[in-house]
């Protein structure tokens, strides 16, 4: 069985990711750790000295790893959805996707709560991770996720142990 978790940073695709993964004693896969790991800097880093296509060219690679890597729980870059080539990718491998749905302002709370987030992620719009900017990129990708997802989780008030029993609910997993 294959996993996808999806959403916006911050709303524990990680986290929670991790801790599904342990109770289906599945491996689990981050595939922005993975690029970091790859790369050897981070995404900031990789948008600015080689660019967004340079880094969206590394993550469709390593999303196409990650499915082929068999059961897992892979958690996957909010923007990893946007190219064709990876929706593709997901729907061929019968993923069970999970979309961590997250309110705009629950969302911003929780990177300005992060520390690392700030020096390793890049702006996303001219908004400057603000909270314009999450509204305008939920905007643009929710549409493109909810075409793919098998379940959508509104995780705004729940732990990630609540989140995890939520996607255990989720038939098929």
């Amino acid at each position: 069985m294959e996993v996808g978790l999806i959403g916006y940073r911050g709303c524990g695709k990680s986290t929670v990711g991790k801790l599904l993964a342990a109770r289906l004693s599945l491996a689990f896969i981050d595939t922005d750790a993975r690029i970091v790991q790859r790369a050897g800097k981070t995404i900031r880093d990789i948008f600015q000295q080689d660019g967004e296509p340079a880094f969206r060219n590394l993550e469709s690679q390593i999303v196409r790893e990650a499915i082929d890597a068999g059961s897992a729980v892979i958690a996957f870059g909010g923007g990893a959805i946007d190219r064709e080539q990876n929706q593709t990718a997901i729907k061929n491998a019968g993923l069970k996707l999970i979309y961590l749905k997250c309110e705009p302002v629950e969302l911003l709370r929780r990177i300005e709560a992060d520390p690392g987030t700030a020096g390793a992620r890049p702006h996303l719009t001219s908004h400057g991770g603000s909270l314009a900017e999450i509204q305008t990129v939920l905007t643009r990708r929710e549409p493109i996720w909810r075409t793919l997802l098998t379940a959508e989780i509104d995780v705004t008030r729940l732990t990630p142990g609540q989140a995890v029993k939520a996607i255990l609910n989720v038939p098929g997993i």
